[in-house]
């Protein structure tokens, strides 16, 4: 049976001289509120950072007072958490991932690690080891910020390393324990002229799981290659003759995770020029080019883990940053297919729904400080979290239930949409005005099925009926939406403030089922949208434009 999964963004990164810490800047850090909150959804086991950035600060000298509220917290509501001891990270500030005792001095921290927590039975010492390797060493983001393959390969190896003798460590305090590797495997496809280069980034996409399974001998193609690279050969000697194969392989797969290499640099005039110092190309999101359905997606890529490697799988991470109804889309499609899968054989554990407090700055892989929130299943920008749509999905599905909801009648904007919806349950739009036009403009860019309220109230087929009002003088505006169960929400919005940004927030918020009467008290079109709660109700919330 497929289990449901919970994940905090925990990355840590250096980024120039500053440090980007996601637990501070999702307020997670200061919440253990938070904990209760994951515990409410029905979610018994947690990806959870135990950083080694976070214990360690001065070199030797550990500081666990933070974990060890958080980890007893989570023994004590039954949630079993998968240890993570870097993410995207160089370790602490005296340290780098190309330091000479990386892997020993993060093998000594995994032991102490599994001496504190003995209970914790499943371990990722280093989250997503080639990603990291790519955006800190050949794309230069992240500290060490370096741009060429030889640097790649040799971060790459590096952690490949201190994963292996990290989780020996570990398992000579806890035997049993598992690890839990996880990594990005988007598939790159290309034009025929890139084929070439396409094969390459589709080979190397595998190394990291290649190198920890012992496969990467003297025959490897990517053997010679790494050599070139200055890497010592005692070392893949070391990996070869020792393998550490996963326990499980945690699929993280995102909307942009499957890649097209398209030299024809003129059809694509928003996007970067790059190359491989041969032809010049852009590199864009195969789901915006034009590459089959069938050959995309969550499925596809456990499909092709699974043959690879004949290991269990679990889909890592599910985010989508969008809009409410997109990222729920997202979710149950990343359900759906490990379902599929697991009913074709291959052995799927879990789908892990990530972000649950949301994630900051991700659209620019944390390189500007612009305070970008992507939304998780629960909304940090209220005073306290608030539940959003999400939490009722994951709730429904850790209890064995089926999950419905009117947005999932339509598709995500990456497939194609469905035509015929029959007599679905749709949005009603009572009113006749220029503001209800745009609001049912938002609807229809957003896949939200609308029609116009028939002259007698009550027609079927409705989940909401939304219309918009004033207080008598034009403004503020006033947006109601009347549940068919009998429940109302409103959201009043004052002059200033962008129509089409507030209608977006608006849909999220009806989306999320949230009723009262709220204020939109502060807008910026491009993110984020904070409401408060009028002065009858006690609590506050959020939207914002996906």
């Amino acid at each position: 049976m497929v289990e449901v999964w919970g994940g905090i963004e925990c990355s840590v990164v250096r980024v120039g001289g500053v440090i980007r810490d996601q637990l501070a800047e999702t307020g997670h850090s200061n919440r253990i509120e938070d904990l209760d909150l994951v515990a409410s959804l029905g979610i018994k086991t947690l990806r959870y950072p135990a950083l080694w950035e976070h214990v360690e600060v001065v070199d030797g000298r550990d500081d666990w007072s933070w974990h060890d509220e958080r980890f007893q917290r989570m023994r004590r509501l039954g949630i079993s958490p998968i240890a993570a001891l870097v993410h995207h990270g160089s370790g602490p500030s005296w340290t780098s991932i190309l330091a000479p005792d990386f892997a020993e001095r993060l093998a000594a921290f995994g032991g102490r690690l599994a001496l504190r927590y003995p209970w914790v039975k499943t371990f990722t010492p280093i989250n997503e080891p080639m990603a990291t390797a790519r955006l800190s060493g050949l794309y230069g983001f992240w500290h060490p910020h370096l741009a060429d393959e030889r640097s790649c390969l040799r971060l790459l190896v590096a952690q490949c390393r201190a994963i292996a003798m990290t989780i020996l460590a570990i398992r000579k305090v806890i035997p049993d324990a598992r690890l839990l590797q996880t990594e990005d495997f988007g598939k790159i496809f290309a034009t025929p002229k890139l084929a070439y280069q396409a094969e390459y980034e589709n080979g190397r996409r595998w190394l990291s799981l290649d190198l920890l399974c012992g496969h990467v001998g003297s025959r490897h193609p990517f053997h010679e290659r790494l050599l070139d690279a200055g890497i010592d050969p005692d070392h893949l000697a070391e990996l070869e003759a020792a393998p550490c194969p996963p326990d499980l392989i945690g699929v993280d797969y995102y909307l942009t995770s499957d890649r097209f290499l398209d030299h024809r640099a003129e059809r694509h005039p928003r996007e970067p020029i790059g190359g491989n110092g041969i032809e010049p190309y852009v590199d864009i999101a195969a789901i915006r080019a034009g590459v089959p359905e069938c050959e995309l997606g969550f499925a596809s890529r456990l499909r092709e883990v699974w043959g690879r490697y004949a290991l269990p799988v679990a889909i890592g991470e599910v985010h989508n940053a969008c809009t409410r109804e997109e990222q729920l889309r997202w979710f149950m499609e990343g359900w759906d297919a490990a379902v599929e899968c697991a009913v074709e054989g291959i052995d799927v554990r879990a789908v892990t729904s990530w972000s649950l407090f949301g994630a900051v700055d991700w659209n620019s892989m944390m390189m500007r400080n612009d305070g970008y929130y992507e939304c998780g299943v629960f909304d940090v920008r209220a005073d306290l979290p608030r539940r959003t749509i999400m939490a009722d999905a994951i709730s429904a599905l850790v209890n064995k239930q089926s999950f419905g909801h009117p947005v999932l009648v339509q598709t995500g904007w990456w497939r194609a949409p469905r035509k015929r919806l029959g007599k679905s349950p749709a949005i009603r739009l009572r009113g006749f005005d220029r503001r209800l036009s745009t609001l049912g403009e938002c609807c229809s860019r957003r896949r939200l099925p609308a029609r116009a309220a028939p002259q007698q109230p009550g027609s079927p087929n409705a989940w909401v009926e939304l219309s918009v009002g004033d207080t008598g003088g034009g403004s503020p505006v006033v947006l109601f939406a009347s549940y068919c169960p009998g429940k109302t929400f409103s959201l009043t919005v004052r002059d200033g403030v962008d129509w089409v940004a507030a209608c977006n927030a608006f849909l999220d918020l009806v989306i999320d089922g949230l009723t009262g009467t709220y204020e939109l008290v502060a807008a910026h079109r491009d993110n984020q949208y904070r409401v408060a709660e009028c002065p009858a109700s006690h609590t506050s919330a959020t939207a914002h434009q996906g």
